[in-house]
């Protein structure tokens, strides 16, 4: 373990001013970032704990949206009775990332900043272009089966986004609050987490020096239905092969409206907006929702141990969309 300062902040002014001026972290559940601290993957000269901030609150505004703030805990938001009632899709993703005492420490914050659980990063040694840039990318060449993505990678990283949280607010639509030293800023929850490309070793839209102070989800699709599937090694405490997390609307048999989104398969939580269109004033019947699974995956690039990805994951879209269109 490396020295740092540690300095607690009482205001989201506060928190930014005392990031400023050198390498510096956040810190509020720690679930994430206390790990890579430890291993030495990040090095902070500075944590600053936001745990004192007021962002604890789940605000229903006047427009049918639901602000979150970024310290609500995964379980909390889980349990919340709105989202239990209108966004079962998150609520589902929350309960099945994790172990009951994660959930009850990671924020909402947190988890939309959560790094990747790829080995060759967090082993310190390997080749890595995330956590040591222009070093290479050891996983293509290595075994890249688990937490390895199909879809959004690149020569220079393939490592898949680990948040189920993140797959289930790209399905809803979402809005990332942000604060820093030259105010706030908005920034669409689609364009926060950014593809590998060239830069790998930039993961989000987020400056250096501002903080998340709030997730706003979009307002829920008159009439739909939602849910998430995780389909994973084992049934407990891993993280996804593949999942989907859909949103659905019928008049009748006919699809209205649909919102695919999908994890551990891409380097981002994944939105298949081609399939989503695709599904639009189709009936709700299992072949339409496999041609919009194997749209969703149209342009997928295979490794040598995670090409089972491509089907499984079109079985999670197909499994999902049944879901949440039976009756």
């Amino acid at each position: 373990m490396r020295n740092f300062e540690y300095q607690k902040a009482d205001s989201v002014n506060a928190a930014v001013s005392a990031h400023a001026g050198q390498p510096s972290s956040f810190v509020a559940g720690g679930t994430t970032l206390l790990d890579l601290v430890k291993i030495d993957i990040m090095q902070p000269e500075r944590v600053v704990d936001v745990n004192g901030l007021p962002l604890y609150d789940v605000e229903e505004l006047d427009d049918g949206r639901l602000k979150i703030g970024a310290m609500v805990s995964n379980t909390d938001l889980a349990y919340h009775p709105k989202v239990v009632d209108q966004y079962a899709v998150l609520s589902e993703a929350l309960l099945s990332g994790a172990s009951t005492s994660l959930r009850n420490k990671a924020t909402t914050g947190g988890n939309v900043m959560q790094r990747v659980r790829c080995p060759y990063f967090r082993d310190g040694v390997s080749a890595c272009n995330k956590r040591e840039p222009g070093s290479g990318c050891a996983a293509i060449g290595g075994h890249n089966r688990s937490v390895h993505a199909v879809l959004g990678t690149s020569d220079k990283c393939i490592a898949s986004h680990p948040s189920d949280m993140c797959v289930a607010m790209a399905a809803i639509g979402a809005t990332v609050l942000v604060s820093g030293p030259n105010g706030e800023r908005e920034i669409d929850f689609l364009d926060f987490h950014l593809l590998p490309g060239d830069s790998p070793e930039k993961e989000h839209a987020l400056e250096a020096d501002e903080l998340i102070t709030h997730v706003v989800l979009d307002a829920p699709i008159k009439g739909s239905r939602s849910t998430y599937l995780k389909l994973r090694d084992r049934a407990s405490y891993q993280f996804a092969l593949a999942s989907s997390g859909v949103i659905i609307a019928t008049d009748g048999n006919t699809i209205r409206d649909a919102r695919i989104a999908m994890g551990g398969v891409g380097t981002k939580p994944w939105r298949a907006r081609e399939a989503e269109q695709a599904l639009i004033g189709q009936p709700a019947t299992e072949a339409s929702f496999k041609k919009a699974a194997e749209i969703a995956f149209k342009g997928a690039t295979p490794y040598e141990h995670n090409a089972f990805k491509i089907p499984l994951g079109q079985q999670a879209v197909v499994r999902s969309l049944t879901n949440a269109t039976a009756a």
